[in-house]
């Protein structure tokens, strides 16, 4: 059975701020606390290749417009052999989670009070 973790977490930046985050791959490796390296377009129907440390999952991010800003949740789903984490294991796997979110907060948010 697949194992699914979530986080989420407000932004005061709009969805179009966050998405920028999120699409501006070339970007990862300067931010993102997991995210080595991501090559790849962005288009329906094409590959995205993470290099993570972390396993491999299905990774999903949705943003949710708020009062003047953008809930945005991501989730992960883990299959396979070994995808029964034990709760110290899903502990940490959210602890990364919100590590990411908030490293997404802080991108979105210095983009929308950025001039321009």
């Amino acid at each position: 059975m697949p194992e699914q973790i979530s986080a989420t977490i407000e932004i005061a930046a709009t969805p179009e701020h966050v998405w920028a985050v999120l699409a501006d791959l070339a970007s990862y490796p300067r931010w993102h606390p997991v995210f080595r390296q991501v090559t790849g377009q962005l288009a329906a129907g094409s590959k995205i290749i993470l290099t993570t440390t972390h396993p491999t999952t299905d990774r999903g991010f949705v943003l949710t417009p708020i009062d003047g800003g953008t809930l945005l949740r991501q989730t992960a789903t883990y299959r396979g052999l070994f995808a029964r984490f034990p709760a110290k294991t899903i502990t940490r796997i959210q602890d990364t989670f919100a590590a990411i979110n908030q490293a997404i907060k802080e991108q979105a948010e210095a983009r929308q009070q950025a001039p321009g």
